[in-house]
C-alpha cells in the first residue's frame, strides 16, 4: 500500500500552542470566610503529624495562578462548522468546552461494502485498529498514545466505520498524527492478522451466549436481499478466508477522500484545519461509487438451541430509513414509547415501569423473561423490531404477544403516552450530546450520511411536534410490509412464518 503521507509533517505540532485549553467554566465561588490558617487538622492531631501549613479553601484563587479559566462561558452554544479539501476529505468540528478533545476519522464503509470473498473484513478491519503502520510499530504507537494520555477505539458498523482518539487540548497535534497514521497507513502485519483472527474466533462463540445479537444477525441475512443482508459479525467458517491481502484490498477501495470525514469535538476548526489540510490533502480522491442495493423482502430465521427459554424478534421495514428525517424522528420516538426491557427492568429514559412494553406485557405476563423494542435504521431503509425471551411452553403465546402489541399501537396510542415517550427521548438526546466523543460521533456520521450536521434543536422540534397520528401512522404503514421473524432456543412451539404472515392482513 503507497504511503500517503510522510513523517516529514511531525513539524505541525509546532502549532501545539493554539490547543492551550481556551475553553471557559463558571466563575469561583466567595471565598470561605473564618477559616483558621494555622489550625491543625483531626488527622494530623490523631496520629502525630505536622499540621498543614496553609489551609487555602479550594474555592479561593491561588496567587500567582491565570484566571484566564475563570471566565464566563459563552452565551451561545458552539456551532458545527465544515470544511471539505480539495479531494473531497471533510473536516468538521465543534469547538465544545473542557480541557479534553477527540478526534476521529469516520470512512462510509462497512459490511455493505464487502464483496462475497471479504465477509467479515470490517468485522476484522475493527480488531486491526490502530495497529502497526507504515511508519510505527505497535509498540510505538502504544507507548506514544500512553505518553500523551490518550484513549483510542474502533467501532465496525453495516455502513460506517470509526476511528477516534480523546486527549488533553494540548496534545490534539500527536493524536491527529497517530490518528491519521493509523487509519491512512496500515501495515495488517501477518502475525498481527492471525493473532487478531484468533481472537476474534473466541469472541463468536462468547457471541452465541448473546441471543438479542444472535438474532438481529439472523434477521437481516433474512430480511434483506443484497447488501444489508450481508453480516456484520464474521461467520465462524469465513474467519480463516481473510488475510491481510484482503484487508488491503478492502480499505485501498473504501478508504478514499470522498467517502471520509475527520471529525473533532473540543477543538477550534481552523486549528485543526492547519493541521489535518498537509496530512489529509493526499489522500487518494476520485468519486464515491454508490452503496450496493439492499432490497427488504422479509422472512424467517430458526436456530435449534437446548435451553429453558425461547427468544424471538418480530420486525417489519422502515422505509427511507435516516435520510427520511420524519420517518426517522418518528422511529425514535416510538422506540422510548414503546420501551420494554427485562422483566426486572426499571428507571432511565424510555424504559422500566413507565413503558408500553414493560405496563401491557412484562407486568402482565409472569412467564415473559424479556420483551424490548428496538429500532435499526440505516441510511436509505431499517427495521423496527420488538425482541423478547419467555419460557419454552409459552413460545406461541409469546410471538401472539408480540403481533398484538403492534396493532395496538397502529390503533390507538394515548397523548400521556406520546408525551411522556417525547420527553424521554429529548431528554436522552441532550444527555447523550453532553460527551464530547459523542458530539464527535454524531458529528462524524451525520456528515457521512447527510453531507452535513443538522441542528440539536432541529431534531428536538421534531420531535416536540409530533403528534398521536403520526405514531399510529407510521406503524400503520410499517405493518404493511412482509414480517421478518427470527427464532432462537426450543423452537417447536414458534408458529410457522405463513401464520405470522397472515395476522397482518
Amino acid at each position: 500500500m503507497s504511503q500517503r503521507w510522510c513523517r516529514g509533517l511531525r513539524p505541525l505540532t509546532s502549532n501545539l500552542r493554539q490547543f492551550h485549553t481556551s475553553s471557559s467554566s463558571a466563575a469561583a465561588l466567595p471565598a470561605l470566610s473564618d477559616v483558621q490558617s494555622g489550625a491543625s487538622s483531626f488527622l494530623s492531631k490523631l496520629f502525630g503529624g505536622q499540621p498543614s501549613r496553609s489551609l487555602v479553601p479550594m474555592t479561593e484563587q491561588l496567587s500567582g495562578v491565570s484566571s484566564s479559566y475563570l471566565d464566563s462561558p459563552p452565551s451561545d452554544a458552539p456551532k458545527t462548522e465544515l470544511t471539505t479539501l480539495g479531494n473531497g476529505f471533510k473536516v468538521a468540528t465543534e469547538a465544545t468546552i473542557g480541557p479534553t478533545a477527540t478526534l476521529g476519522i469516520y470512512v462510509d464503509a462497512g459490511s455493505v461494502y464487502e464483496k462475497p470473498m471479504q465477509t467479515g473484513t470490517s468485522h476484522l478491519l475493527e480488531y486491526m485498529a490502530f495497529k502497526t503502520t507504515m511508519n510505527r510499530s505497535h509498540f510505538r504507537l502504544v507507548r506514544e498514545v500512553e505518553a500523551m494520555g490518550g484513549n483510542v477505539m474502533a467501532s465496525a458498523s453495516r455502513e460506517q466505520i470509526a476511528y477516534n482518539i480523546d486527549v488533553v487540548k494540548t496534545n490534539v497535534p500527536e493524536a491527529l498524527e497517530v490518528l491519521a497514521d493509523a487509519v491512512l497507513n496500515p501495515r495488517f502485519t501477518t502475525w498481527e492478522v492471525a493473532e487478531q483472527m484468533e481472537k476474534i474466533e473466541q469472541d463468536i462463540k462468547s457471541l452465541k451466549e448473546n441471543p438479542q445479537t444472535v438474532l438481529l444477525e439472523g434477521l437481516h441475512s433474512v430480511a434483506f436481499t443484497g447488501a444489508l443482508g450481508r453480516p456484520l459479525i464474521c461467520p465462524e467458517g469465513g474467519i480463516h478466508n481473510m488475510s491481510a491481502d484482503t484487508l488491503h484490498e478492502f480499505v485501498s477501495t473504501n478508504f478514499i477522500a470522498p467517502k471520509m470525514v475527520l471529525a473533532g469535538a473540543g477543538v477550534e476548526h481552523k486549528a485543526l484545519l492547519s493541521l489535518a489540510e498537509p496530512m489529509l490533502s493526499t489522500v487518494e480522491g476520485g468519486s464515491a461509487s454508490p452503496q450496493p442495493e439492499s432490497k427488504y423482502a422479509g422472512g424467517d430465521y430458526r436456530q435449534f438451541v437446548a435451553g429453558p427459554l425461547t427468544h424471538c424478534m418480530l420486525g417489519f421495514e422502515v422505509q427511507g430509513g435516516w435520510r427520511d428525517v420524519k420517518t426517522s424522528v418518528v422511529m425514535t420516538a416510538l422506540q422510548y414509547l414503546m420501551g420494554g426491557g427485562g422483566s426486572f427492568s426499571a428507571g432511565g429514559p424510555g424504559k422500566g415501569m413507565h413503558s408500553r412494553l414493560y405496563t401491557r406485557v412484562l407486568n402482565q405476563f409472569p412467564w415473559m423473561v424479556n420483551c424490548t423494542a428496538i429500532s435499526s435504521l440505516y441510511n436509505e431503509t431499517g427495521i423496527f423490531s420488538i425482541f423478547a425471551s419467555a419460557e419454552s411452553a409459552s413460545a406461541d403465546e409469546m410471538v401472539n404477544v408480540l403481533c398484538k402489541e403492534l396493532q395496538a399501537v397502529a390503533s390507538k396510542v394515548s397523548e400521556e403516552e406520546l408525551e411522556r415517550a417525547k420527553k424521554a427521548t429529548i431528554s436522552s438526546v441532550l444527555m447523550n450530546l453532553e460527551s464530547r466523543a459523542v458530539v464527535a460521533e454524531d458529528i462524524g456520521r451525520q456528515v457521512l450520511t447527510y453531507g452535513h450536521r443538522k441542528p440539536v434543536q432541529e431534531y428536538v422540534t421534531a420531535i416536540e411536534k409530533l403528534q398521536v397520528s403520526d405514531i399510529t401512522q407510521a406503524v400503520s404503514k410499517l405493518l404493511k410490509s412482509p414480517p421478518s421473524v427470527a427464532a432462537l432456543g426450543d423452537i417447536a412451539n414458534i408458529p410457522r412464518y405463513a401464520e405470522v404472515e397472515r395476522r397482518f392482513k
